[in-house]
């Protein structure tokens, strides 16, 4: 059984790790290794996910407002959620085409440290990268579809989902602040869609209290919100590539511990 503390740093795990470019998925098997800890319920799966759901909401909830409000205006509203829905399509196709095949590398902790040194990789590529010009309303299909199908392949355990999403958007040339947003804006119907993939997968089982669902889910939601503001700063000056660093170490640690567990 889970107890309330246990559920409340895997939830600051989870909202911290899920917006910030070092991957949730990674530090989720990491710690479940470390500490022991069997595969959570289905219901406190769904508890991470909508504490993180929910501070995208509260986080972007002006971009959000606008975007329900002119939605059929055209004009940037129009275009951003074009976008989004472009975008949408390869993280589908690809989260629901490999979906097995991911799942069975969450098992590997050497397959999450080579992910993580990719992400390494990836971040590392920002680096001495002048800021974009262009703007995400002004973006083409092939932007949008590339950034969608980097969205699909973070499902990979040692991918970051943000990271992969938001150097993509600035390799394309885009604006610090427009590929941060319509990354994560993105990201708002792949989290939603893998909670409603978790009841789908699985019954709620009622062994968990209500404390420990609630632990859970406001530790993501608050240690997201907190997250995302901390991150929005960091893109902006251009010092995404801070974090290869971390990737880079942690990726290492993770493929000699897992070498000695052969």
């Amino acid at each position: 059984m889970m107890t309330t503390l246990q559920a409340f740093l895997l939830g600051i795990v989870q909202g911290l790790t899920e917006f910030l470019p070092v991957s949730s998925s990674a530090h989720l098997v990491v710690v479940q290794h470390l500490f022991g800890f069997k595969e959570p319920l289905v219901a406190f799966d769904v508890a991470l996910h909508f504490g993180t759901l929910a501070a995208l909401f509260v986080y972007f909830r002006r971009d959000l407002v606008q975007l329900v409000k002119n939605i059929f205006v055209p004009g940037p509203a129009t275009r951003l959620a074009f976008g989004i829905v472009i975008a949408s399509i390869p993280t589908a196709f690809i989260g629901f085409t490999f979906k097995d095949w991911f799942e069975t590398l969450f098992g590997s902790l050497q397959a999450v440290g080579f992910a993580l040194l990719g992400t390494s990789a990836l971040l590392w590529m920002t680096r001495k990268r002048e800021a974009g010009r262009r703007e995400i309303g002004h973006g083409k299909v092939l932007d949008f579809l590339l950034i969608g199908s980097m969205q699909g392949f973070a499902i990979i355990p040692g991918i970051s989902r943000s990271g992969a999403t938001l150097v993509t958007g600035l390799l394309r040339g885009f604006k610090r602040e427009d590929a941060f947003r319509f990354s994560f804006l993105l990201s708002i119907p792949a989290v939603l869609g893998a909670g409603i993939l978790e009841l789908r997968d699985g019954p709620l089982v009622n062994e968990m209290s209500r404390a420990t669902l609630a632990a859970g889910f406001l530790a993501a939601a608050i240690t997201g919100f907190l997250a995302l503001g901390f991150l929005e700063r960091i893109v902006k000056k251009g010092k995404l590539h801070r974090f290869a660093g971390y990737t880079l170490t942690l990726g290492l640690l993770v493929l000699a511990v897992s070498r000695r567990l052969e």
